[in-house]
């Protein structure tokens, strides 16, 4: 059913879940979360998932695209066999720890009124807990591959029985270079399952992976590919490199920003920074790689209560964690890939709100900016603090969109008087060399 808003010139119909087919024990979970109305990728995904169709997605973080997948998957493994022991019904793959832990709390609460089991199963913990837990099967597995590749080694799950995979940021998983993984799990699961793949953007290997994986895929995007969220004012900051620690200190204190998540290129680089600020008066922590799993749960629990003002995090620590109303996000270096700008910046302005979205960019960094201007098609502002202008000029830039160009055919090389005098020779079927070179004329005496 469409919920109906009058007005006094027209009749607006707005999608409600109701719409979708979802059932009384999912949209009962639904309101206790307050969520109302479905997002556009939301929309378009759940009535395919429910029609058994193989989905290839392009969502940017805070779209919705989790809950996309986990409400019809939901529904669908609530009804049936249920999983026997050391085995899952169905698979979801993601790159980082993080991003699996939030899954998992996301469908815990989307299907607390079903009798479903979910585990999930990462690295940088025992082992031993995880397949104690296997044995007794699991509708849902979340997992990361490196550590759903210890477990299937070790027999502690397997999968005839699994009815759908879906790999979740596919493009991250193919950048840290799981890709060899991936197709080792792949090859582990029965060919007749459904197969839904979501990722920020549309990269050239997400659509090569696809094709190579999957039978007729249905293409859809919430958005124009690789577009940051309308939601999300972006700004350039041109500054030297060693000003920013102390310009970044400045913006904190002049807009009063209370809660932030600042990005570094580096474990060293977070940790530096974190105890430059700390060392000022700012309540910072690291979150990255070498952190153990304890501590980077705390970490962002301590950040998500306030307890933390400041989280500095690597690009790989950062994937897949969800803030509620996280309102500024700062790229105190840029991104070595330009994709991973709009994962970053994607943690702000979710669900509709709005967000900011700040780049502290310094001379050497010119190219970088060029390519992450170029990927959304669109120049950044830029922005000059009072006592931190840049003394090594950054240029203006300008959008260089390369398109494909088609291959020119390679000029055939002109064969060697050697190699043209051997082609010229045949053997007959008794193996004796025949020359076709054109004979002279005989001679004729008068």
């Amino acid at each position: 059913m469409l919920a109906k808003r009058k007005s006094s010139t027209a009749r607006l119909y707005i999608m409600s879940f109701d719409n979708l087919g979802l059932s009384k024990e999912i949209m009962k979970a639904l309101e206790e979360k307050q969520y109302l109305t479905p997002t556009p990728i939301q929309t378009k995904a759940i009535p395919l998932v429910f029609q058994g169709k193989d989905i290839v997605a392009a969502a940017q973080t805070g779209t919705g695209k989790t809950a996309s997948f986990l409400l019809p998957m939901l529904q669908l493994l609530s009804k049936g066999t249920k999983a026997k022991s050391n085995q899952a019904r169905s698979l979801i793959l993601v790159p980082t720890r993080e991003l699996a832990i939030q899954i998992e709390e996301n469908a815990h609460q989307y299907g607390k009124f079903l009798p479903i089991r979910i585990i999930v199963v990462y690295g940088g913990v025992k082992i031993n807990p995880q397949m104690m837990s296997l044995r007794k099967g699991a509708d849902i597995l979340i997992a990361t591959p490196g550590r759903l590749i210890d477990l299937c080694s070790k027999n502690a799950v397997k999968f005839p029985q699994l009815e759908i995979l879906v790999l979740d940021e596919a493009d991250r998983m193919l950048d840290l270079g799981f890709t060899d993984n991936i197709c080792k799990i792949l090859s582990l699961l029965p060919k007749n399952r459904q197969n839904l793949m979501f990722s920020a953007t549309f990269s050239e290997s997400i659509l090569n992976l696809s094709a190579r994986l999957f039978k007729n895929p249905t293409e859809i995007s919430s958005s124009e590919k690789n577009m940051t969220a309308a939601t999300i004012k972006e700004s350039v900051f041109p500054v030297d490199k060693k000003l920013k620690p102390s310009l970044l200190m400045k913006l904190i204190s002049l807009h009063k920003w209370t809660q932030v998540l600042v990005f570094t290129k580096t474990k060293k680089g977070a940790d530096k920074l974190s105890s430059f600020l700390n060392a000022k008066g700012l309540k910072t922590a690291a979150l990255h790689g070498d952190k153990s799993q304890t501590l980077r749960e705390q970490t962002l629990a301590d950040f998500k209560n306030g307890t933390i003002k400041i989280l500095i995090a690597t690009d790989v620590a950062a994937r897949g964690l969800d803030i509620d109303q996280l309102q500024q996000v700062v790229n105190f270096d840029l991104p070595h890939i330009p994709e991973n700008y709009i994962h970053r910046i994607g943690r702000t302005g979710r669900a509709g709100l709005k967000g900011q979205a700040t780049s502290l960019v310094s001379a050497d960094e010119f190219k970088k900016l060029c390519e992450i201007e170029s990927l959304i098609k669109r120049l950044l502002p830029r922005r000059v603090v009072d006592g931190f202008e840049p003394s090594h000029n950054l240029p203006e830039s300008a959008l260089t969109i390369k398109s494909k160009k088609p291959k020119k055919p390679k000029k055939p090389k002109k064969p060697s008087a050697q190699k043209a005098a051997l082609d010229t020779k045949k053997t007959n079927r008794h193996g004796v060399g025949l020359n076709l070179q054109p004979r002279r004329p005989p001679l004729i005496k008068s």
